[in-house]
């Protein structure tokens, strides 16, 4: 395990660099912005990603959150244990996750009441013919026919957001002391690292795929700002609060004098 010793290693030491992380969050305004001038000046040639059939779209953003979860959660037992085995200490780090999963779950309800609440079902694509049996996007698909409404980008504010707090919930591996950990548990703590970086990856290139492919400008730039502002309101301020899960462990206890 030599080989993903090296990469974690390579991993912690490029985020332990100040610029990236500053300026993690604002790649996704940028690429928002920049991807959607693209698409709207037709520069971008259709390839493999610009069909919804792609096997990272059906397979991984498709499920984007289940697979955040599924990594992270481990990750944040293992290598918050290592910092401190108190029930109470793990339960509030988990309980980060918690909140997390509310924000995905509160914004992408909202933008599925938005699309309803402002859209019409169509016999064809707009500007067909309305048809006014069917009030909402459910019904309207259901019986074979085309909804249109205000779709917020659910794709950018989902792959964002579960980027941003991956970065968050992982930053204690830059002080971890792994050397006085058992193999297995180590060998664990870094394939999972190492799998939460490689996630972190592909979300970005899909976000970056949304862009230049998919949905309006509005719809994509209101969904990146919606999942910007769900990481900065837990992780910038609440999260800095005493009546809060708090941010993850940053220094070994060893060290904090």
């Amino acid at each position: 395990m030599a080989a993903v010793d090296v990469i974690v290693d390579n991993l912690v030491s490029l985020w332990r660099i100040p610029a990236v992380r500053l300026n993690f969050p604002w790649i996704f305004l940028l690429v928002s912005v920049s991807g959607s001038v693209l698409k709207e000046l037709q520069l971008v040639p259709h390839t493999y990603f610009s069909s919804s059939r792609n096997a990272l779209n059906l397979y991984f953003v498709k499920v984007s959150w289940g697979w955040t979860l599924l990594l992270l959660t481990p990750f944040v037992l293992l290598s918050n244990a290592s910092f401190s085995r108190s029930v109470s200490f793990l339960g509030r780090r988990l309980l980060s996750l918690a909140v997390a999963t509310a924000v995905w779950y509160f914004f992408t309800e909202t933008f599925f009441y938005v699309e309803d609440a402002t859209g019409s079902c169509f016999e064809s694509d707009p500007p067909g013919a309305v048809n006014a049996d069917f009030t909402s996007k459910a019904s309207c698909r259901r019986a074979g026919l085309r909804w249109h409404g205000y779709d917020i980008s659910g794709h950018s504010f989902i792959l964002a957001y579960s980027a941003l707090v991956i970065v968050e919930e992982t930053a204690p591996m830059a002080s971890l002391k792994t050397a006085g950990m058992s193999a297995l548990p180590r060998t664990v703590l870094n394939l999972l690292y190492v799998a939460l970086n490689l996630i972190v990856i592909i979300w970005v290139w899909m976000f970056a795929c949304t862009s230049v492919y998919f949905h309006d400008p509005s719809h994509k730039l209101l969904g990146t700002v919606c999942g910007l502002s769900g990481w900065y309101l837990t992780y910038r301020v609440w999260y800095l609060k005493p009546l809060s899960p708090g941010l993850p462990p940053q220094r070994h206890p060893k060290e904090q004098k």
